[in-house]
């Protein structure tokens, strides 16, 4: 989680407090969509700190339609708002509605909302255009003494924004996402200490990497997580980091470092291992 500034943390702090009984009056009163423009405005100055006379900018046109909200900084678009009213239900419609408004106007990020719930989405510009919900928060149930839910907030704030806090946590979502710790788990490395331990425990037995991936995928991994475009996705993304890091590697001087006697015999083991491997497949062609 980030570290929120403490001036930031005090305005979020009395931001949810302000906020919470006039979002519950509105939707007692079932307020339209332009009154829950008006909410939202106050909110993006009042709770995330932007400057609602020069950096929230009302009914932006896009190709023939208008989104409700923009945020405009250095006079550069950096994402939309869509809007609804506050007694709506967000649907897919919603979504596919905001993510169109945003592929149309090239910002790669958008939010749908109805003062309630707040629903942050990452546009992805590919064939065809993808998007993903990083982030969503209720607003009604931030605790304003719940230092997390004050972190949580702080995502959408002017301050965050600037420091690239919601690009972070997205990036942190992707590393963790259980596409990205499948391709990890598939890797040649991680299967090649796997059969390493495993041949810590059974020293006998001859066990080579495709007999591990064979039964992670078949048996452990679910199918979702290794299979679909998400899973090439992110073997995709596995091998480019893979990349840049040889490419480093390489582009740096060779440093002789001493070898401890328990690395050296390990790589003693491995050799060995290998070269059984190749006996065999020799002897049983």
């Amino acid at each position: 989680m980030p570290i929120v500034p403490n001036k930031v943390a005090e305005r979020i702090v009395a931001g949810i407090r302000r906020f919470q009984p006039i979002i519950a009056s509105a939707k007692a009163r079932d307020v339209g969509e332009s009154d829950t423009v008006i909410i939202v405005t106050d909110m993006l100055s009042e709770v995330f700190g932007y400057d609602k006379y020069s950096e929230v900018t009302s009914e932006t046109s896009i190709r023939g339609t208008w989104c409700d909200l923009a945020i405009k900084l250095d006079g550069a678009i950096e994402f939309l708002i869509e809007v609804k009213a506050i007694g709506s239900e967000l649907k897919e419609s919603h979504t596919k509605q905001a993510v169109d408004y945003s592929a149309n106007q090239g910002t790669d990020w958008v939010i749908l909302t109805n003062a309630e719930v707040w629903r942050i989405y990452k546009v992805t510009f590919a064939k065809p255009i993808a998007h993903e919900l990083v982030l969503e928060i209720i607003f009604p149930d931030m605790n304003p003494k719940k230092s997390s839910d004050v972190e949580l907030l702080y995502h959408l704030t002017r301050e965050g924004w600037l420091r690239s806090a919601l690009g972070e946590f997205h990036t942190q979502q992707q590393a963790l996402s259980r596409f990205f710790l499948g391709a990890i788990i598939l890797s040649d490395p991680v299967l090649e200490v796997a059969r390493r331990e495993l041949r810590r425990f059974s020293p006998d037995v001859k066990i080579n990497t495709e007999q591990i991936k064979s039964v992670l995928v078949q048996e452990v991994l679910k199918r979702e997580v290794v299979e679909g475009e998400k899973a090439d996705e992110a073997r995709k993304k596995l091998n480019k980091a893979a990349s840049r890091l040889l490419r480093t590697k390489s582009s740096k001087p060779a440093i002789e470092r001493p070898v401890s006697p328990a690395s050296a015999k390990e790589e003693t083991e491995l050799e060995e291992d290998k070269q059984t491997e190749q006996n065999d497949e020799d002897t049983h062609p």
